[in-house]
């Protein structure tokens, strides 16, 4: 009751605050409202002004997501009565023509494809006080604002969140009433966490921008149907090369057919799926199985017969997408997808392998692509510096199979790979030695679960790489080898007298994946505790050995938690 108590001047103060007055700096233009079912709906607290201005609304842009979450917003806090259709309506208006320009939205696309990753995107500790303690930058940045709107954003999160107050500000110090303390040399303090965070968004995210100024007008209608040439990847599962119809279904909506090919084992993936475009570029769309899966294999966590959510950026000349594919209770497995428009022209798509080793003879590449002639010679095939295509072993127009060799003094590097004109850049390296390995993510979480709460599972991948060519390990010319073969095992990690973690927090399979254990309490554990804790991921080559003849071994630190007991999703936007 207590925290009813505090929302409820809030919540009947809400429709005011979309109308409150500006600040005294010279107001900026907004952009105007024109879909009807928009100003139906949120015209009755959002009021219109002489220039078809809708208050908030018309000084906001963001991507859909965003936009679904102030749609569902209203809903909570102020009774917005509204059916799936509307909302979906509404969203795929604004955020078409309130939305983000390509190049506003691609820095912040893994939101969207729900990668986690560590952000680069945070410019300073008091930016990442104010809105990176509770949620990712990502998250703001998906939105620009006028600079009066990023004020009335952070004092919403005041009033919704108690917590917000104690990052926006510093405690004040015994000289400066107003927060933060006094400095040394007696000059001012330093700004308060919220007011960095305001200059910060009001600069890097502002409402108007060259980018959306520039592609408000370029902006044109997604002619997305056609065939198109798939290259995707899952951590674990490897390379994916296949091909995805598009077939157009009116209003910037589309259907899909998938068919993917796996280069370690040959399976094949069929799926149907739909999909939505947000201004001319921004794809949301979810697919299903078209063939029925294995009864074994279907109930599995990371089953290729479970629906996917399909989160695609286009470029602007409708060439070329790159995203994810994605499923799991949190959103865990995924294809990291990019895909080609198909045309009449040659084109190599991929390579099955991510490196080879120098001074070996035989090595058989599978080189995939399309329009590929019947009548090739290995010299129409370049495989880079050192590397030579002795003979075709077979070729068909989507695929060749060549036999290679590396010389002994080739340099270790990444490789193009050219048939005839088409090239693909950086498709596999050349090594002398892998001189180390990495477990990736380097840093993980997973979740415990029962019959009302699902598990979040871990996939892990080990990655080998070459020290480059500065000759020394962990440096930025370092070269990625892809994965390698290796043992998993886990080990305690040691943060509390009499540690035991590694006995309840779950168990890792042969092929990396990590899957927790039921959440507790535990009676078999001391003190009945829940199954959570914290542990290394130990990943230990079955091949490759540092210099002392022991084998490489790389870690990650995993800590399992329990269950996320609310969860979000967006229905309105993906289809």
């Amino acid at each position: 009751m207590k925290r009813l108590r505090h929302l409820i001047p809030l919540i009947v103060a809400f429709p005011l605050l979309a109308q409150q007055p500006r600040s005294g700096n010279p107001p900026e233009e907004g952009i105007p409202v024109t879909d009807p079912l928009v100003i139906s709906k949120c015209g009755t607290c959002h009021t219109k002004d002489e220039k078809g201005n809708l208050s908030r609304i018309s000084w906001e842009r963001a991507a859909p997501e965003g936009w679904e979450e102030a749609i569902k917003r209203m809903v909570r806090l102020n009774g917005l009565s509204i059916t799936p259709a509307e909302a979906r309506s509404i969203v795929k208006y604004l955020a078409t023509y309130h939305g983000l320009a390509p190049d506003e939205a691609k820095p912040v696309m893994y939101l969207a494809e729900h990668r986690i990753q560590d952000e680069t995107l945070i410019p300073n500790d008091e930016v990442r006080t104010a809105c990176a303690t509770c949620h990712p930058i990502a998250r703001a940045l998906s939105w620009r604002r006028a600079s009066d709107d990023w004020r009335l954003l952070a004092n919403l999160h005041t009033g919704l969140y108690p917590e917000a107050e104690t990052a926006f500000r510093r405690r004040p110090g015994p000289a400066d009433a107003a927060g933060g303390s006094p400095r040394p040399d007696g000059g001012a303090p330093p700004p308060q966490p919220v007011d960095a965070a305001l200059r910060f968004l009001g600069s890097a995210a502002p409402l108007h921008a060259p980018q959306w100024a520039q592609w408000a007008a370029r902006m044109r209608t997604p002619k997305f149907a056609g065939r198109w040439l798939v290259s995707a990847r899952i951590p674990g599962r490897g390379k994916y090369f296949g091909e995805v119809t598009i077939e157009d279904a009116g209003q910037d909506e589309f259907r899909t057919r998938v068919r993917l090919r796996s280069a370690r084992d040959g399976s094949v993936i069929e799926r149907t799926g739909q999909g939505i475009v947000y201004a001319g570029y921004s794809w949301r769309g979810r697919s299903k199985s078209s063939a029925p899966a294995p009864a074994a294999s279907s109930s599995a966590p990371d089953s290729f017969a479970a629906d996917y959510r399909e989160v695609m950026w286009f470029n602007p000349d409708q060439s070329h997408a790159e995203g994810r594919w994605f499923w799991g209770e949190y959103q865990e497995f995924g294809f990291d997808v990019t895909m080609e428009r198909a045309s009449s022209e040659l084109t190599v798509t991929g390579v099955d392998i991510s490196a080879l080793k120098t001074g070996t003879q035989s090595n058989t590449v599978h080189i995939i692509g399309n329009n590929l002639p019947a009548q090739l010679a290995p010299a129409d095939i370049d495989l880079g510096s050192g590397v030579t295509a002795r003979r075709i072993v077979s070729s068909n127009p989507g695929e060749l199979v060549v036999d290679a060799a590396v010389a002994p003094d080739a340099i270790p590097g990444k490789r193009d790979v050219s048939v005839r004109r088409a090239v693909l850049p950086l498709a596999f390296a050349v090594y002398d030695h892998v001189d180390y390995i990495k477990v990736v993510p380097d840093a993980a979480l997973a979740r415990l679960g029962s019959d009302v709460h699902p598990k979040g599972y871990q996939q892990f991948e080990a990655i080998g790489y070459n020290r480059g060519p500065d000759s020394k390990i962990n440096t930025p010319d370092d070269v990625d080898l892809g994965p390698v073969d290796v043992n998993w095992s886990v080990e305690e990690f040691y943060a509390t007298y009499g540690d035991d973690d590694k006995e309840f927090v779950g168990s890792l399979g042969s092929n990396g994946l990590f899957t927790p254990s039921s959440d507790g309490p535990n009676p078999a554990r001391k003190f009945s505790r829940n199954n959570y804790g914290d542990v290394w991921v130990v990943a230990t080559a079955k091949n490759e050995k540092d210099s002392n003849g022991k084998p490489l071994v790389g870690k990650s630190y995993l800590v399992v938690t329990v269950p996320t007991y609310i969860k979000w999703d967006q229905p309105e936007v993906g289809q």
